[in-house]
């Protein structure tokens, strides 16, 4: 084998072996389930995108519903931006502003929301559900169904079902390009006053499809008002052409039977009369 070859053959082995190590630097974490006026890492998002290692989401006046594990559900409200990070066999998000509900089985990939100092996590166990929202320097923790565990500063707090606690908590902010591990610089926004929950942002998304669905069916309907309509005037109009048919063949007898003297076999329907 010439210098060149094996060169050439080492160069592709390089490339081979580089091509693991550039994967394993952005794993898949979930997709996107569906979202609305949402974008992931500056892109428009296409149903069911893939959601990697270092992703951002930024939530304007929508929602978004991110999949992860073999059953986890979040939902992101308006006016949200997120970080997303793989760590060994946990999920984090980043939150430096607007709000997530969690849904949680009580067996999956564990899951963990940070706002600053503080993170939140669904205890094992239990199948939970819940809302991280930030509102201004505030924190506020709802748990609806399980169990949610805050931690700040070594200190925890178990939030029960039908619970909800309000935790003061700094975020850094920044200017500069996000991504990396930590919460600074993730994005430059000013904190916008929360106009809806997670679960309004769930009614949302559903509203957002219904309707859609709904433009959908009136569409076909109107199409097929149409072709109905269409029929009916190609109906009557073959309907006035037998008619008229007739009327002329029936004249035409009446007109033989005259010539030859006998009384006309033919009476035109009332409203016609023959030429």
């Amino acid at each position: 084998m010439s210098f060149k070859s094996r060169y050439l053959l080492f160069l592709l082995l390089m490339l081979v072996l580089a091509l693991p190590a550039a994967n394993a630097a952005s794993p898949a974490i979930g997709s996107v389930a569906g979202s609305l006026n949402a974008t992931l890492s500056g892109q428009d998002i296409s149903p069911n995108a893939t959601l990697s290692n270092g992703d951002i989401l930024q939530v304007k006046d929508g929602a978004a519903v991110v999949a992860v594990g073999k059953g986890s559900r979040m939902v992101f409200g308006r006016n949200t931006v997120a970080l997303f990070l793989r760590e060994a066999n946990e999920v984090t998000v980043l939150l430096t502003q607007g709000n997530v509900s969690i849904f949680h089985p009580q067996r999956d990939i564990a899951l963990r929301v940070r706002v600053g100092d503080v993170s939140v996590h669904p205890a094992s166990g239990f199948e939970t559900s819940g809302e991280v929202a930030l509102l201004n320097e505030s924190l506020r923790v709802t748990t609806e169904e399980g169990l949610l565990r805050v931690e700040n500063e070594g200190a925890v707090v178990r939030v029960a079902k039908g619970k909800t606690i309000h935790v003061k908590t700094q975020i850094e902010r920044g200017g500069g390009g996000g991504g990396g591990q930590g919460g600074s610089g993730v994005s430059a926004l000013q904190i916008g006053s929360l106009a809806a929950g997670g679960t309004a942002a769930v009614l949302g998304v559903v509203a957002a499809s219904r309707a859609s669905n709904a433009q959908d069916a009136a569409n076909r309907a109107s199409q097929q008002a149409a072709s109905a309509v269409s029929a009916a005037n190609q109906a009557a109009s073959a309907a006035a052409t037998a008619q008229q048919n007739a009327l002329s063949a029936g004249c035409a007898l009446n007109t033989l039977a005259t010539a030859a003297g006998l009384p006309p076999p033919f009476t035109p329907p009332a409203g016609t009369t023959c030429p």
